[in-house]
C-alpha cells in the first residue's frame, strides 16, 4: 500500500502517445536521421514501451521538434484550411440571392403566379412564406408550408429576423439575403 510519501510509480503510455512518437520516429526516417532497420527496431521498442522514460528514450537522439520540420506542418495545415475556405466561399457565391424588398408591406414567396416572388419549384408551397417589415429589419413567417422555411438552419414559423447574409430555405430552395442597396449594380 502506498503511504503519502511514497512518489507513485509512472502511469501507463496511451496509445495517442506510442503513436505521436511513432510519427516522430519516421520522420526521422524520411529525413535521413534513422536508417530502416533502426527505424523497425525503435517501432517496435515504442509500441511495447510501459512508461514515458521508455518512450523518450527512443527519440532522444532525434532533433529537437523545431528542427523536425513543424514549420513545415503548419504550413500544410495553413494551406489545407485555405483550401477549404476556398471550397466554401466557391459554393457560396453559386447560391442565388434574395433581395430584401424595398418599401414596407409584406412580401409574399410561394409558386403562386400572384406571389411577389415566385419559384418553381415543386417542395415550395403555393403561398410559402412572407417577408414583413418589422422597425428596421424584415421578419420571416412561414405561412404554413409543407417542406417548412428555414433561416440559418432553424425552422422560422411565426417569424425569424433575416439580415443581409443570412440563409435562407423554402422547402429545397436556398437563397443568401442580401440588401436591396447593396444589390444594385450602380452602387457597387
Amino acid at each position: 500500500m502506498l503511504g503519502e510519501d511514497t512518489i507513485p510509480p509512472t502511469l501507463r503510455v496511451s496509445d495517442e502517445d506510442r503513436e505521436k512518437a511513432v510519427d516522430l520516429l519516421r520522420h526521422g526516417a524520411v529525413v535521413g536521421r534513422l536508417s530502416n532497420d533502426t527505424f523497425l527496431q525503435r517501432v517496435d521498442v515504442a509500441l511495447q514501451a510501459q512508461n514515458m522514460d521508455e518512450l523518450a528514450a527512443v527519440l532522444r537522439d532525434l532533433p529537437p521538434a523545431a528542427q523536425r520540420g513543424e514549420w513545415l506542418v503548419r504550413s500544410v495545415r495553413r494551406w489545407s484550411g485555405l483550401s477549404g475556405r476556398l471550397r466554401r466561399a466557391w459554393r457560396a457565391s453559386r447560391i442565388p440571392t434574395l433581395v430584401l424588398p424595398r418599401g414596407d408591406r409584406p412580401f409574399v414567396i410561394g409558386r403562386s403566379p400572384d406571389c411577389d416572388l415566385t419559384l418553381a419549384n415543386m417542395t415550395v408551397s403555393w403561398r410559402h412564406a412572407e417577408l414583413r417589415p418589422s422597425e428596421d429589419d424584415w421578419l420571416l413567417v412561414d405561412l404554413g408550408s409543407t417542406n417548412g422555411t428555414h433561416v440559418n438552419g432553424w425552422r422560422a414559423g411565426a417569424g425569424f429576423r433575416v439580415r443581409p447574409g443570412d440563409s435562407v430555405r423554402f422547402g429545397t430552395a436556398r437563397f443568401r439575403v442580401v440588401d436591396w442597396q447593396r444589390s444594385d449594380p450602380r452602387q457597387a
